[in-house]
């Protein structure tokens, strides 16, 4: 019966529904896989080197290029959005490598980020990055390489340098406050005596 209800949707002439299911069904015969919105080739464009004129549509790269297969990705029940959902499907990413091994990311921002990120970080060495923001597997596995790539980030800037007369103005700014904060308590002390004396 169902086999029935399937012919009958790929029928000349039917709604765009089976249209789109009869396209899906082509593309399948034809070779061409059928890809989701959420795939992670989509949701995490891999780099490439040597873009041709046809790359020039594609969004702009990634500036680290995470390698996917180096990753320990694990999936299990989330608690975040997707209703009764989540108790039925796998939708959390963790993901996990060992930091010291590391070798694509810059050695200088590794012990940083083992000092930034230390509690993220497991006995056995390795750097732990979950997400269940999303209802979707792929989605929450493209946010932990976000978050993996924001660390690396954070990890290789260089801190800001702030010139003299900037911090001569903070200096003063600061002292101002001082002599304000303390101007406001002697006044608040003043009125405080002058309640006791008229007490007495």
């Amino acid at each position: 019966m169902a086999a029935r209800v399937l012919r009958g949707l790929c029928r000349p002439g039917l709604a765009p529904l089976g249209a789109a299911a009869c396209s899906q069904r082509a593309a399948a015969a034809s070779g061409t896989e059928y890809r989701s919105a959420y795939s992670l080739d989509k949701l995490y464009p891999p780099r490439r080197d040597g873009a041709t004129d046809s790359d020039a549509e594609q969004p702009p790269l990634p500036a680290l290029d995470i390698p996917v297969a180096r990753l320990t990705v694990s999936y299990c029940r989330s608690s975040g959005p997707g209703g009764q959902n989540v108790n039925k499907v796998n939708t959390k990413a963790e993901v996990r490598f060992h930091l010291a091994t590391a070798d694509w990311i810059p050695e200088a921002a590794r012990e940083k980020m083992a000092a930034m990120h230390r509690n993220k970080i497991n006995r056995a060495g390795e750097l732990i990055v979950s997400s269940d923001e999303s209802r979707y597997q792929m989605r929450n596995l493209a946010i932990c390489l976000e978050k993996i790539r924001t660390m690396v980030t954070e990890a290789t800037e260089k801190p800001k340098v702030v010139s003299k007369e900037t911090t001569q103005k903070l200096i003063e700014r600061v002292e101002k406050m001082n002599r304000e904060r303390l101007r406001q308590k002697k006044i608040h002390s003043h009125i405080k005596q002058s309640r006791k004396a008229d007490l007495d």
